[in-house]
């Protein structure tokens, strides 16, 4: 299906701003002003768009460490998440989260953590939720491909299967689970879409670096899961640009593999190329769009750096639920 003008400037908007805000977070942990680890996102961003592009502030996400692409993509605020990442009390979880443990749920944002393979049985929860409401909503667990060696996930997609709920597991494959290679740690299958099938659920592959490929991949998967099927799960191939953490010296990395996924596997560059040639865009309103990312991001940089920070006597509030 084609998508509209409006859809892919929409589109193309959310990668850019995912790119822009990690980096211009590289930039300004270099600061010192920036507490804890931060993990970069940029060089994923069709995944997350890819994925999110179909659903509704009513659908459930869940993220990982990596999870700033994700809550972008899902509609959270950019000002108030970089409040959040400077710890700064009016960010989206008033300060208390950092980078590692954004949530939204207002926009259906579950939020962030830093547990590998933490979200795939929070994501089950809220799928058990939206089978018993029957109103079509869907949860997906954002995961990578370390999260596929967990045992949480592996029960969790039992689970999801024996309960036959609307769950999806999306495996962002970027090669890396830390600093150890892909090829070496999920073994000689080197798929991890067939972990997912073996549990008798509909698995999906994709390029992860091509938002169209994704797109249109998901919304198959989407429709098969809306339509009552059961969970599904899809394995997205795809690179990150940085290391997995802010200060990691990725030494795990082959000469000159960063300049050839930059060059060959950057899902903007690959994006711009197919919308100019095709003349489905004009070069020029990409070009704007850039100039007003970028606006934004040191608008949310410039507030970050002088916002309150949350106040001592709050330090208990949120800790407990009443019932």
């Amino acid at each position: 299906m084609q998508l509209s003008r409006d859809e892919m400037l929409g589109a193309y908007r959310r990668m850019k701003t995912i790119r822009a805000f990690e980096e211009r977070l590289h930039d300004e942990i270099m600061t010192g002003e920036i507490a804890g680890f931060t993990h970069l996102y940029a060089g994923q961003e069709a995944a997350a768009v890819g994925v999110c592009d179909h659903l509704t502030n009513e659908d459930f996400i869940v993220s990982t460490h990596r999870g700033h692409g994700h809550c972008i993509a899902k509609g959270c605020d950019v000002e108030a998440m970089m409040l959040e990442i400077y710890g700064r009390r009016d960010g989206l979880c008033k300060g208390r989260g950092g980078s590692m443990h954004i949530a939204d749920l207002s926009v259906g944002m579950l939020g962030a953590n830093g547990i590998v393979g933490a979200g795939a049985p929070q994501a089950v929860g809220a799928a058990i939720s939206a089978k018993l409401d029957g109103k079509g909503r869907v949860a997906i667990a954002f995961s990578g491909d370390g999260a596929c060696n967990q045992g949480t996930t592996f029960e969790a997609m039992n689970m999801a299967v024996v309960l036959k709920v609307p769950a999806i597991f999306v495996f962002e494959n970027n090669h890396y689970s830390e600093h150890t290679g892909f090829d070496y740690a999920v073994g000689t299958s080197k798929d991890i879409a067939s972990r997912a099938e073996a549990f008798g659920m509909k698995a999906w592959r994709a390029n992860g670096s091509d938002f169209f490929d994704t797109h249109d991949t998901m919304r198959e998967l989407l429709d098969y899961v809306r339509a009552g099927n059961g969970p599904a799960a899809i394995e997205l191939d795809t690179e990150r640009f940085y290391g997995h953490f802010e200060g990691d010296p990725q030494r795990y990395r082959g000469e000159g593999e960063l300049d050839r996924i930059r060059e060959t596997r950057d899902c903007l560059k690959a994006f711009r190329a197919r919308v100019s040639e095709a003349g489905l865009l004009d070069p020029a309103d990409l070009d704007a769009i850039d100039a007003e990312v970028l606006a934004l991001i040191d608008k949310a940089v410039a507030n970050a750096r002088v916002a309150a920070p949350p106040d001592p006597a709050s330090v208990a509030d949120d800790v407990y639920a009443s019932y």
